[in-house]
């Protein structure tokens, strides 16, 4: 298994992790199979979306806030970052991806990105 740390900076961010994922997948010596990315977090989460054009990142976090608020007083978590689990609940925590020839096989415009909804933290990424 190889693991990498995501430091955020915000309470809220996308980071895209494509080339961290990348390299974590050489260095498995992985040729041909599936491999599984995890974060072992609650409140972050693990998506794939548009890679090039950071508006797209922007656009799915300010939808996200509107759908789940911040503050909101029905919410019972005592914790005060409700939304934050709700959040990573809707984008979920794990991705798997076809790895051929030793490299990770994506779309022409697809990254993969840390869904940050509590931060900022350090994050962990699990690779197997």
């Amino acid at each position: 298994m190889k693991v990498f740390a995501v430091q955020t900076q915000a309470g809220t961010q996308m980071i895209n992790i494509t080339d961290q994922l990348r390299e974590a997948v050489a260095e498995t010596g992985l040729a041909d199979g599936v491999v599984t990315a995890f974060t072992p977090h609650t409140s972050c989460g693990l998506t794939i979306t548009e890679g090039n054009d950071p508006d797209v990142a922007d656009d799915l976090l300010r939808h996200l806030d509107r759908l789940v608020p911040k503050a909101q007083p029905h919410y019972r978590h005592a914790g005060g970052n409700a939304d934050a689990h709700i959040k990573t609940s809707l984008v979920g925590s794990s991705l798997q991806f076809i790895v051929k020839g030793g490299v990770l096989q994506l779309g022409p415009w697809q990254g993969v990105f840390l869904c940050e909804f509590d931060g900022p933290r350090i994050r962990h990424v699990w690779i197997r």
